[in-house]
């Protein structure tokens, strides 16, 4: 068997077509959806993280406002800019590039932002709009997993999912994600006992821990899904996952590749974010 490949990138376009028809017919009506992308200091990932979200902004036809901040800014005037981007009818969305230096509370940053602005869906209050099944906004990367899943016809109800990693921006909205479509969800993380017991039941491998090739062949079970959420560089340099891709390929039923995977859906659902936020205003 050799796994049917979720191409991230073609769906993307095909999503992103999607985006750019609907903010058409908002500007037509005279409200363009506008993004505010918002970057502090000099880290070198950020900025082409930021600078990919800018360009796709513009390749979708959203307005993107980027801010930039030399990293000694003050959290008081960082946060003083952030209230006026929330009082801005302009603005339908606000993305705060993390990490931020360490004497900006990233926590306090986010909470900030107003809740009908988050399009990253990482604030208390998206996170339980998420957890109680209340429309909101939900968290880029997975939600990208969800689409990808969904664009394969792969139905997740009933099935058994196992999502490796519990943090707040992926492993735990994943999770409650699958449960929504109706999966049986097991959340696995590095004080579990026997990683490959719960992945060998698993008819979904969700893996985004962040350790190159953690998922290897031997634990998935013929057929499943599997989705690589991990970006890593192995002993040679060259970007990889948290999945052995190559060995896990001929096991799977359907694997998403790094790069080319998860990475591009990210981007692309917070457009899709910012499109519903604009439509709701």
């Amino acid at each position: 068997m050799t796994a049917q490949i979720i191409d991230g990138n073609q769906l993307s376009k095909k999503l992103r077509a999607d985006v750019a028809k609907r903010a058409a017919a908002l500007s037509a009506a005279g409200k363009q959806p506008g993004l505010a992308v918002v970057l502090v200091g000099e880290d070198p990932a950020s900025q082409v993280y930021v600078r990919n979200k800018v360009k796709a902004c513009g390749d979708a036809g959203v307005h993107s406002v980027f801010e930039k901040y030399d990293a000694d800014i003050t959290e008081a005037a960082l946060l003083q800019r952030i209230d006026a981007l929330n009082r801005d009818p302009a603005i339908h969305g606000i993305l705060v590039q993390m990490p931020l230096p360490k004497h900006i509370n990233p926590a306090k940053v986010i909470e900030s932002i107003a809740t009908h602005k988050d399009v990253d869906g990482y604030s208390t209050l998206s996170a339980g709009e998420l957890m109680t099944g209340l429309p909101g906004f939900r968290p880029c990367t997975p939600y990208g997993c969800i689409k990808m899943i969904e664009s394969t016809g792969f139905d997740l109800r009933g099935k058994h999912a196992v999502v490796i990693g519990r943090s707040n921006t992926v492993g735990k909205p994943m999770a409650l994600l699958l449960l929504q479509a109706n999966a049986t969800v097991t959340i696995c993380h590095s004080s579990t006992p026997d990683l490959a017991y719960h992945t060998r039941q698993a008819d979904v491998v969700i893996a985004a821990v962040g350790r190159a090739h953690t998922v290897t062949a031997d634990m998935v079970k013929p057929g499943a899904m599997v989705i690589d959420v991990g970006i890593n560089r192995d002993a040679a340099g060259k970007l990889c996952g948290d999945v052995d891709f190559a060995a896990v390929e001929q096991i799977a039923g359907y694997i998403s590749p790094v790069p080319g995977g998860v990475g591009p859906m990210t981007i692309t659902m917070l457009l899709m974010n910012t499109i519903e936020a604009a439509e709701r205003a």
